[in-house]
């Protein structure tokens, strides 16, 4: 058995070997670790950090680090990896007309997700705090985040069929009340553009449980006498919700905002399960797994890739700093 084989396991035999000869490493270099530690008996505190913080450098570097590398090599070559294109997958993604589509759907998702997500967070946040109902009526919309996404994609794929979907129904019930008794619901995947933000709304209900429970929390951390204060000062609640919450939770409403933004730009699961990237809504994530695992075409998908992957690192820096005002503030 030869090492490429733990590398590219194919059969399930193999995957199993791989796995098990993973956990093998990872004890052992854990044990090498605690023996090379032990072995001095002053060793300096920062040696110590070093020793431990090695493994973890290594699997960073051999499961992120050198997968980048690799990919940003294979998006300058051809479909088989053989031959080298320069920049003409890149070329491809921004002048094919079916790729800027593509490229079109991913920024509707980047934007629209995060932006809606956000507002009906805060908006239900505000709306239930502190009212009778409030543990009830948060598990309520925090209840999608407990759903998988293909879950919830099978559960909205029910809610847009053409003959049985909840949204049919509705349609139809307005079309007779307008004495329209005629009327077809069409079907709502497979016309463009309208079932691209079909599918975002999709992935706004389930985000929008995430956004409403940090806001949530970030609006009850308002100091209580600053509250007190404005209501001394005469300032009514929407003044109050203005001028002196938004201010105070401002950091925690930019880290939500990019967080539900990086999962609006990676979003795959959704996509692929209710429409498989067809009748124009396909985006990049989906893209890069069609063009490298249906078509074989390694180079443009390892492109797609490079792309996703540059558009996902600023809103990452952005977002850690972010997190680290926020915690300035509190």
């Amino acid at each position: 058995m030869s090492f490429d084989t733990f590398l590219h396991p194919d059969t399930n035999v193999d995957k199993l070997l791989a796995m098990a000869l993973a956990v093998l490493l990872f004890v052992g270099i854990m044990a090498l670790v605690l023996f090379l530690t032990n072995l001095p008996k002053h060793m300096p505190s920062w040696g110590v950090a070093l020793m431990f913080l090695l493994p973890a450098v290594a699997l960073m570097c051999f499961g992120l680090v050198y997968p980048l590398i690799v990919t940003v090599r294979d998006s300058f070559y051809g479909r088989d990896g053989s031959q080298g294109v320069g920049l003409a997958n890149y070329a491809k993604i921004f002048s094919d007309p079916q790729f800027l589509a593509v490229l079109l759907n991913t920024i509707l998702w980047t934007l629209f997700v995060p932006l809606f997500a956000t507002g009906i967070g805060l908006l239900y946040a505000v709306l239930v705090d502190r009212t009778r109902f409030e543990k009830l009526a948060k598990s309520l919309v925090f209840l999608p985040m407990a759903i998988s996404m293909v879950g919830a994609s099978i559960i909205w794929k029910f809610v847009y069929d053409q003959k049985v979907g909840l949204l049919s129904a509705i349609y139809l019930g307005f079309a007779h009340l307008f004495g329209n008794s005629k009327a077809v619901a069409p079907q709502w995947l497979m016309g463009a553009p309208a079932n691209t933000f079909l599918l975002i709304l999709v992935m706004i209900w389930i985000e929008a449980g995430y956004a409403m429970t940090v806001l949530s929390a970030a609006i009850k951390a308002v100091p209580e006498d600053l509250v007190e204060a404005g209501r001394l000062d005469g300032v009514n609640a929407r003044q109050q919700f203005v001028y002196l919450t938004i201010p105070m939770i401002r950091p925690t409403i930019v880290v939500v905002f990019t967080t539900v933004a990086m999962a609006g730009l990676k979003s795959f699961d959704i996509v692929r399960t209710m429409t498989a990237g067809n009748y124009g809504t396909s985006v990049i994530a989906n893209e890069f797994y069609t063009q490298s695992f249906q078509y074989q075409n390694t180079g443009l998908g390892a492109s797609l890739a490079v792309i996703m992957f540059i558009v996902v690192v600023p809103l990452i820096v952005f977002n850690v700093y972010q997190m680290k005002k926020s915690q300035e503030v509190r």
